[in-house]
């Protein structure tokens, strides 16, 4: 028998903030491979502390921010390897409307370190901008495709890494621990994505799940190096190559992509750009997202050795690392989750 600490499932964007956190607190893991749901490899991966729809501050973002800043810059360290590239927003504006609201939003205390107070004129020549961009400041993206595989690849080298199937019906509790195979843990970590609704012991709780898909295009002549955002994103990533995204919907399940989504990004991509592009890929998955737009972290109402780690939802980048440690805290130091993701909000609604 092999004696741990954690068990994870999952190796997303979930599992590698947990393990990271796990392992540099010098505690023994092993993390399954659990790819039943592909949609970190497919998120863009963009970080952007502002809601742009309703220019508002994201939920706790200047803490989210400076912790993920650190935890990234530390895993490109650790892996030798570059996953976080800080590029603007530019947020396209569309009216004289959102050009006074931009100001309105700039001026406000909590969102003044994230917003630039100017409106910057539209240099890009195959953008259509006439009314210019409001620039959103501390932003950029996380290489997840890159970041999961490679470390992988380091959990695979220090073999800790399980490449199959977690079967929930091989678990058995004992008094404080619990046995799975050949291992004898304290934790469980849950970090699943929406593969969650095959979780006997978590698919009570009510991940929704929204399909995004977004297309990776070639644009020679486009020439633009900040992310632009209006209907949709377009993210530069070099060697003009651009992710344009996204997506929402929220009856879909599955992860293929489908003629109404590339559509739809098309017709979205040419009221922004007015030049030639080849589409070199179309892609899809499933978000896990709550109806409550807040994520789900916490311990099981009867099974004290299992946890989840889920709900990341659109901005697991920047979540991420943030839930984790909070995760983290909570099952070895007994610090309190935030109410707002703690999962005991649903489950004291059983009565």
């Amino acid at each position: 028998m092999i004696d741990l600490d954690y068990i994870i499932v999952g190796s997303g964007i979930a599992g590698v903030c947990f393990s990271e956190f796990a392992l540099k607190n010098e505690k023994k893991i092993v993390v399954f491979e659990n790819e039943s749901q592909p949609s970190s490899r497919v998120a863009a991966g963009l970080y952007n502390p502002v809601v742009l729809k309703r220019f508002s501050e994201v939920w706790k973002a200047k803490e989210q921010l400076e912790l993920a800043m650190l935890f990234y810059t530390k895993i490109e360290q650790n892996l030798s390897a570059k996953i976080n590239f800080k590029v603007p927003i530019y947020r396209k504006l569309a009216s004289i409307e959102e050009q006074n609201n931009w100001f309105q939003a700039a001026d406000k205390p909590n969102l003044s370190s994230f917003l630039s107070t100017s409106i910057l004129s539209n240099s890009f020549q195959y953008v259509n901008a006439p009314l210019g961009y409001g620039e959103v400041l501390n932003t950029g993206y996380v290489d997840i495709k890159l970041l999961v595989s490679r470390y992988a690849a380091f959990l695979e080298e220090k073999r800790i890494l399980i490449k199959e199937s977690f079967d929930y019906s091989k678990i058995k509790f004992l008094d404080n621990e619990v046995v799975y195979n050949q291992y004898k843990t304290k934790h469980i970590i849950f970090a699943e994505g929406f593969g969650m609704h095959s979780n006997p012991f978590f698919n009570e709780l009510p991940l929704d799940g929204t399909k995004g898909e977004l297309l990776l295009i070639k644009a020679k002549d486009l020439k633009v190096d900040v992310t632009i955002k209006s209907s949709v994103f377009i993210l530069p990533i070099g060697n003009d190559f651009y992710k344009v995204g996204a997506t929402y919907d929220w009856v879909d399940k599955t992860n293929l992509p489908t003629k109404e989504g590339k559509d739809e990004l098309i017709e979205k991509l040419e009221e922004v750009i007015n030049c030639e592009y080849e589409i070199i890929e179309h892609l899809a998955g499933v978000r896990p997202t709550v109806k409550d737009r807040r994520p789900l972290v916490g311990t099981h109402f009867e099974n004290k050795n299992l946890h989840v780690l889920n709900g990341l939802g659109t901005r697991g980048v920047m979540l991420g690392p943030f839930l984790a440690k909070q995760l983290f805290d909570n099952i070895e130091n007994n610090k309190p989750l935030e109410k707002e993701i703690d999962v005991d909000r649903f489950y004291k609604k059983r009565g």
